[in-house]
């Protein structure tokens, strides 16, 4: 169905008693599992409920790629989304009522995308609206036609990342998202102007939004608003002004329904008033009846289809990381634009030029997503994107597509994305912008979100392959990379490139660089350096094996059975407690080999300067980790 028909009275008096029905889904769901947000769910679902039964979505549909998308970024308001579609016939409402906030339940206390229906999985307020600007955006870059919603509360206004979100969906003409905000005033610590004042209709018309204000609870004045909405070519809010624990006398406008359920004594006035059957004790019999089956929780990844160019940087060849990562992006994007290829979206925000998207932004601009200096926003829009038939690409410095968004990254695990983080100016190697822009702690930070992979590859051919390989790839990677020129890396007899036309790169493998009686560990921008401290220890009669970790979170412990008897010596340019030292000490702890670690890393932020001349400031240029390796081994 659609928007595009008069709205009947025969529509009206089936919206009522859904609406009757959803809000006793509600309150029992609430009250059985003795927690929950019953009050902004009976404030929404008037809403949810006109979207959902004139929206193109249903269970027949949901798997198209043409289907509505809707997203409810104020996930608290879950029993009202899972009343929503069960109501729609999604899924069963008993289920959801029985199992609701049940431990191994998939109807959660926040939604979540493992549930039929759900788009993205939500409850770290703010979010929500980046979502759907990310589905929009891949709609646009596959040319198809659909509608999205988007459903947020009043409070969650006061997030800066709303801000963004809107400002990103007026500047790339969005049309066909349309907003909702549960406008009840109030908020958990009572009304949300005492909290914090905002001025929700200007700051949306200021950034280029049409706004319609409309009451809440009015299913006709609704279906109105949101049909007239389709016919202007902006995105469009509609303000509805609502009551918290609308249809329950004693719950209306007490801002303490917000997060508080019913009792049991307070359940059955409630179901008098709405004239509904008191049927608790039958959710009771459902929730002791519940199995737990982990598939429930289970994410389909996207399938994808990619092609690229065979790329080869010669031994006299000395670049930097980040333009590999420019080639291989631009003969991605390339190649994609032939039949049956899956489409990019590669977001920017206003780094291009030093991140080496620039090309693709020239001469691909459909596929090229300028976002401002937005990353909050960014971060979501483009993980969203990846589960919309997109391959999606960020392209930002370390601190800022690491350290800044480290919440939102968390929030693209959750949800299964698909999302390719490409960092460049990660550790010291960031010359003179100093200590505020070295992300020391990248690997670290991604060590805590399980279902990221991190790459750090060693020059620019393993960077090239690094990323073609994340790209075909399911899953959430970061390929991080500094930012200087680097020598090519020859194998181990000096003939040729490492990583070259002959290599294959796997995820989690370990290259034997220089072979040796003990091992320096080392990964990404500081490989060179770890070879030049092989040859220096060979001067004084050392014979030190190079090994390139390029996946410092999941190194394959094969490569180091020989090694284990001596110390083993990691050289990185991170925070030398949280990157590849923890995980070898980690995994050598497990096996329990005893094999000594000696770190080599970063102590403490560094200075602003050349990474040569940093490093030797603090002693971890070649020489000095060469001296220090020998007074080891003495």
């Amino acid at each position: 169905m659609t928007f595009d028909k008069a709205f009947t009275q025969e529509d009206k008096k089936e919206l009522e008693q859904l609406a009757s029905l959803s809000r006793g889904d509600i309150l029992k769901a609430t009250s059985l599992a003795a927690s929950g947000h019953p009050g902004g769910s009976m404030s929404t679902i008037d809403m949810l409920l006109t979207v959902y039964k004139f929206a193109n979505i249903s269970p027949e549909n949901w798997g198209e790629s043409t289907r509505d998308r809707i997203y409810v970024s104020h996930g608290h308001t879950s029993p009202a989304v899972y009343s929503a579609l069960a109501r729609n016939g999604f899924f069963d409402i008993d289920e959801a009522i029985g199992q609701f906030r049940l431990a191994g339940s998939i109807y959660e206390g926040h939604i979540e995308r493992m549930v039929k229906g759900v788009e993205w999985t939500t409850g770290n307020l703010g979010q929500g609206l980046s979502a759907a600007c990310g589905a929009a955006i891949a709609g646009k870059i596959r040319d198809e036609e659909f509608d999205v919603y988007c459903f947020m509360g009043d409070g969650e206004q006061q997030k800066g990342q709303q801000a963004e979100a809107r400002r990103f969906a007026a500047q790339h003409d969005l049309s066909n998202i349309t907003a909702f905000i549960d406008y009840n005033k109030l908020q958990i610590s009572g009304n949300i102007e005492e909290v914090m004042y905002q001025n929700i209709v200007d700051d949306y018309s200021a950034d280029g939004w049409h706004v319609i204000v409309v009451d809440g609870h009015d299913f006709e004045k609704l279906y109105t608003a949101i049909s007239y909405g389709k016919t202007v070519d902006q995105p469009v809010l509609i303000l509805a002004e609502t009551v918290m624990g609308k249809g329950v006398s004693f719950m209306e406008n007490i801002h303490g329904y917000h997060g508080k359920p019913l009792t049991e004594e307070q359940l059955a006035t409630a179901l008098t008033e709405l004239n509904l059957e008191n049927d608790f004790d039958k959710y009771k019999e459902i929730r002791k009846a519940f199995v737990y089956d982990h598939s429930d929780h289970e994410l389909d990844s996207p399938e994808v289809v990619v092609k690229y160019d065979s790329k080869e940087y010669g031994l006299d060849e000395k670049t930097d990381c980040r333009s590999a990562f420019g080639d291989a992006i631009y003969s991605l994007v390339k190649n994609s634009q032939d039949e049956g290829m899956t489409p990019f979206a590669v977001f920017d925000c206003d780094l291009a030029g030093s991140v080496k998207t620039d090309k693709v932004e020239k001469e691909f601009p459909v596929n090229f997503v300028q976002s401002g200096i937005q990353e909050h926003h960014t971060t979501v829009a483009a993980g969203a994107a990846s589960c919309n038939g997109v391959v999606s690409f960020f392209a930002d410095f370390g601190v800022f597509g690491v350290d800044e968004v480290y919440n939102q990254q968390r929030l693209n695990d959750l949800n299964g994305a698909g999302l390719k983080t490409v960092t460049t100016h990660v550790g010291m190697d960031v010359c003179e912008d100093g200590k505020t822009h070295q992300c020391l702690d990248y690997v670290g930070a991604m060590r805590n979100i399980f279902g990221f992979r991190v790459i750090t590859p060693a020059d620019p051919n393993q960077t090239y392959k690094a990323v073609c390989y994340a790209a075909e790839n399911p899953g959430n990677f970061l390929v991080a990379m500094g930012r200087s020129k680097l020598d090519t890396i020859a194998n181990i007899d000096g003939t040729k490139p490492a990583f070259g036309d002959d290599y294959t790169f796997e995820y989690g493998k370990v290259d034997l660089l220089r072979d040796g009686d003990f091992a320096i560990a080392t990964y990404g921008t500081m490989t060179n350096r770890a070879l030049k401290v092989a040859e220096l220890l060979k001067e004084a009669g050392l014979n030190a094996a190079v090994l390139n970790c390029s996946c410092p979170l999941h190194p394959d412990m094969g490569a180091f059975e020989k090694f284990t008897d001596k110390p083993v010596f990691v050289y990185e340019d991170h925070n030398e407690f949280t990157g590849l030292a923890a995980s070898l000490a980690n995994r050598f702890s497990d096996v329990g080999t005893g094999t000594k670690i000696v770190r080599f890393g970063a102590r403490g932020y560094a200075y602003s300067g050349k990474p040569d001349d940093i490093f030797k400031m603090i002693g971890l240029d070649p020489e000095s980790v060469a001296e220090s390796i020998k007074e080891e081994l003495a």
